[in-house]
C-alpha cells in the first residue's frame, strides 16, 4: 500500500443531531467529535476532466493535474479493491446490509477524496496508457490539509458517508495513528522526508513495472538529496518488491476495530550514497 494521513489535525468538526441521514445499526459505539487541524489553503477549484495524456509518453512518470483526480483514483480503487485496509472502512457493523454496490461506491468515493487532498497539498504521478498506475506522495515540508482543500475534496462529506464505526476507524484510529507513528519513526526526520501514502497498478497493468517506475521516479530525487524516504505496506507479499528498493522494516502497526486486526508493515528507505 501505503496508507493515508493527510494529517488533519484546530478547528472542531462537530456532527449537529439529525444531520446524519445514514441508517447505522446499533453497535453501542460512542463517538467523540472528530477535530481537524485546518489551515487556509489558495487552491482553486477546477473542472473534473481527463486529461489526456501526450502521444507516445504512455510509458513515462508525469504529475497529475488536480482535473484529472477521478481518473487517478478509480485505479487505486481497483488496485485496493480487496486490500484490508481498504475492506477496513467499508465492512463494519453498519453496513452489513449493503450491496457489493454501495461499497464500492463508498469505496471509490473515499479515493477520490484522499487523490484530489494529495494532488492539492502533496504530489500524484502516474504511468500507463489510462492511469495504469498511480501513486500519492507527501513531499518534505508538506503543509496539512488546508480548510479549502478539506471542503473542496469531500472529506466532510465523506465523514458522513461513512457509517458509524467506519467513521471511529478512518477518522479517530486510523490518521492519528499514522501520523503519530510515522512521526515517531522519523524523529527530527519527519517534516523532511518523503511519503509514499498509496501507490497501486490496475489488474490489467500490472506486469509492466509501473510500481517500480513511480517509486524510482521520487527515490532519485530523494538520493540527490539526501532524504529518506517513508512508507507503511498493507500487503506482507509485496515487502520483497520494497527491499529490491532499497526499503526496510522498521516496526508494525496495527489496526484493531475489526474482529481481523489489520497490520501494515512500516517502512524507510535511506538515501543511497553518491555513486552507488
Amino acid at each position: 500500500m501505503a496508507s493515508t494521513t493527510l494529517a488533519p489535525a484546530g478547528i472542531n468538526f462537530v456532527e449537529k443531531p439529525g444531520l446524519n441521514k445514514r441508517k447505522d445499526s446499533g453497535n453501542g459505539i460512542t463517538e467523540p467529535q472528530p477535530q481537524f487541524h485546518v489551515q487556509a489553503s489558495e487552491h482553486a477549484a477546477e473542472p473534473v476532466v481527463k486529461a489526456p495524456a501526450a502521444a507516445g509518453k504512455d510509458e513515462q512518470v508525469r504529475v497529475v493535474a488536480l482535473s484529472e483526480y477521478k481518473a487517478a483514483a478509480r485505479c487505486l480503487a481497483e488496485a485496493f479493491e480487496q486490500d484490508d485496509v481498504g475492506r477496513y472502512f467499508v465492512d463494519t457493523p453498519g453496513t452489513k446490509d449493503w450491496t457489493a454496490e454501495q461499497k464500492w461506491d463508498l469505496h471509490l468515493f473515499m479515493m477520490e477524496c484522499i487523490t484530489y487532498c494529495h494532488i492539492a497539498q502533496g504530489m500524484v504521478t502516474t504511468i500507463g496508457p489510462d492511469y495504469g498506475g498511480v501513486a500519492l506522495w507527501m513531499p518534505p515540508n508538506s503543509s496539512d490539509m488546508g480548510l479549502t482543500t478539506f471542503f473542496r475534496s469531500g472529506m466532510w462529506r465523506l465523514y458522513y458517508r461513512l457509517c458509524r464505526e467506519g467513521r471511529q476507524r478512518f477518522f479517530t484510529e486510523f490518521m492519528p495513528l499514522l501520523h503519530d507513528i510515522k512521526a515517531h519513526t522519523l524523529g527530527d526526520r519527519d517534516a523532511s522526508s518523503w511519503y509514499l501514502v498509496y501507490i497501486g497498478t490496475k489488474p490489467a497493468a500490472r506486469g509492466k513495472g509501473y510500481a517500480r517506475k513511480l517509486v524510482d521516479h521520487v527515490t532519485r530525487q530523494a538520493d540527490r538529496d539526501g532524504r529518506a524516504t517513508y512508507l507503511e505496506s498493507s500487503n506482507a507479499a509485496n515487502l520483497p518488491f520494497y527491499r529490491r528498493l532499497g526499503f526496510r522494516e522498521c516496526r508494525k502497526l496495527y489496526l484493531q476495530r475489526s474482529e481481523k486486526v489489520v497490520e501494515l508493515d512500516v517502512m524507510v528507505r535511506e538515501p543511497a550514497a553518491k555513486g552507488e
